[in-house]
């Protein structure tokens, strides 16, 4: 049985694996998604200045308003939703999906894909 420790230090490894073929850039940010039990967050970052250029989270009233909980399914699309309006609003339409070392599915899934169908292409 793997204990927590050990997921923690297997999901860090996976993030440094995949942060050494992805960077953002000013043409092509990075949408860095990270998520915890209660909350998932999402950011779109230019590496090459080290800015963040959009944010969203659960902890955000747009998106918390009409949840019973933010740590769940339907919660990651509004952030997904949230996140492509703003990145679109700075004029950015494409970016690179950073999964931060999570597996595709779930939450991180759910997020990505309400980004795609609110106009960011990556």
């Amino acid at each position: 049985m793997s204990s927590l420790a050990d997921k923690k230090i297997a999901r860090l490894k996976r993030k440094v694996r995949v942060r050494k073929k992805i960077s953002g850039t000013g043409t092509r940010p990075r949408l860095s998604v990270f998520k915890t039990a209660s909350h998932i967050y999402a950011q779109v970052i230019d590496d090459t200045t080290g800015t963040t250029l959009a944010s969203a989270s659960t902890l955000l009233d747009e998106v918390s308003t009409g949840l019973a909980h933010t740590g769940n399914v339907e919660a990651a699309k509004k952030v997904g939703a949230v996140i492509a309006k703003r990145t679109l609003e700075k004029q950015i339409t494409t970016v690179v999906f950073d999964r931060s070392g999570f597996l595709y599915h779930g939450r991180i899934k759910a997020l990505a894909e309400s980004a795609r169908e609110n106009g960011l292409v990556f």
